[in-house]
């Protein structure tokens, strides 16, 4: 995207934006290619964050294939656009690349999923919604899908029994099917876009519901279509309100959303790197900004413990000790530390037992690359153990 106008062939397109080179400047860009949808950060003052810098960008440690890096060479080796660490609620460390800045919204991709785990807990607490309650009595035209008989409770930890294939980019796939209803992807031109809602209406069950975890994005989606018919808002309008003015968020966020005007809950969140450590900050804090209890103490402490016996290949190549629960990963089911992870590398970590929370932003050249994942989890083992001793 250099010059004015960039010449053609570097313009991204619906066809290739998130794949590499493009997603080097796509992923700062979304709004620019892709209808959005505000989520107002309200008119207060931006919660403060407090600041005790430390220069850890020569912190040294041992990459998967045996190599040896500092902290500062592996943020660019691994396509990092933003780096940001907290320790003890003030921020010790941070970083931006790739042309990103302290006021750009990066796209996080699944990590809009822990957002909706988030806000489906406040919902949970004050009764707008129940765990226990069939879908499909809170939103009737689910009883056309596979989702009628599934619970919130099996759906937040993604343990229904409907059929999602998650294969990305694959022609036909489930996944490239919300791509093309979400407008992310070019349809065909001799057929109508379909909507987000209508790719939901047309999975059917094929299993029981309640067995073991199966990663699959549209549970999402299906999530945010019960708390937007139960609260009588939209997604964009119950983050904002719930969520991102009580954290003080420094600017608005943003969902991308489709022809109908619904949010992709699963992953078209954009925000700034401290505002996503602002909501980070939330599961260090038992749910607590700015003095008020945001979301319910419970909730927090919920989403640390998670069943171990469901959750299997291949989520244990990155994550062996790991689990997953309300919509976030959860890296050590012992220790308790939590995950927002997004494909092409995004990340927020949050440690409570070591007051430690790592925020990072990146554009891989792929969807997933399992071991640029645990060398991510290498660095921040490696800053953990050197703020342990400050």
């Amino acid at each position: 995207m250099q010059g004015f106008p960039p010449p053609p062939e570097k313009r991204p397109t619906l066809a290739n934006w998130d794949l590499p080179p493009f997603n080097r400047w796509a992923f700062q860009n979304v709004r620019s290619l892709i209808p959005t949808v505000d989520v107002f950060r309200g008119f207060g003052p931006a919660s403060t964050l407090d600041e005790a810098y430390e220069d850890l960008s020569n912190i040294r440690f041992q990459r998967e294939n045996g190599t040896t890096v500092s902290i500062d060479r592996f943020l660019g080796e691994s396509y990092g656009d933003a780096f940001l660490v907290m320790h003890r609620n003030r921020v010790v460390f941070e970083r931006y690349l790739n042309g990103m800045a302290p006021e750009t919204l990066h796209l996080s991709q699944s990590v809009a999923k822990s957002v909706v785990g988030l806000l489906t807990g406040i919902f949970i607490s004050d009764g707008t919604v129940d765990l226990d309650v069939p879908l499909a009595d809170i939103v009737p035209e689910l009883t056309q899908c596979g989702y009628a008989d599934a619970t919130l409770d099996q759906v937040l930890d993604m343990r229904s029994g409907v059929r999602f294939t998650e294969d990305y980019n694959l022609p036909g796939s489930d996944m490239t099917r919300i791509d093309i209803a979400s407008g992310w992807r070019p349809h065909v031109a001799s057929a109508p876009r379909p909507t987000i809602r209508e790719v939901i209406l047309s999975l059917p069950k094929h299993r029981p519901h309640g067995g073991a975890f199966e990663y699959r994005s549209i549970e999402t989606d299906v999530v945010a279509w019960v708390l937007e018919r139960a609260a009588g808002k939209s997604l964009a309008e119950l983050v904002s309100q719930h969520l991102w003015q009580p954290i003080g968020a420094d600017r608005d966020a943003y969902f991308t959303v489709d022809e109908a005007g619904t949010a992709l809950a699963d992953g078209g969140f954009n925000a700034t790197l401290r505002d996503y450590a602002r909501l980070g900050m939330l599961t260090l804090n038992n749910g607590r900004a700015g003095g008020q209890q945001v979301v319910p103490a419970a909730w927090i402490n919920g989403i640390q413990t998670g069943d171990r016996d469901v959750f299997g290949d291949p989520y244990t190549s990155v994550l062996p000790g790991g689990a997953y629960r309300r919509f976030w990963w959860i890296r050590d089911a012992d220790r308790g530390d939590i995950c927002a992870r997004g494909v092409f590398g995004q990340l927020i970590y949050a440690d409570p037992k070591s007051e430690l929370l790592v925020v990072k932003l990146s554009t891989w050249p792929d969807y997933v690359i399992p071991s640029l994942t645990r060398d991510t989890f290498r660095a921040i083992d490696a800053i953990r153990a050197a703020l342990s001793d400050r």
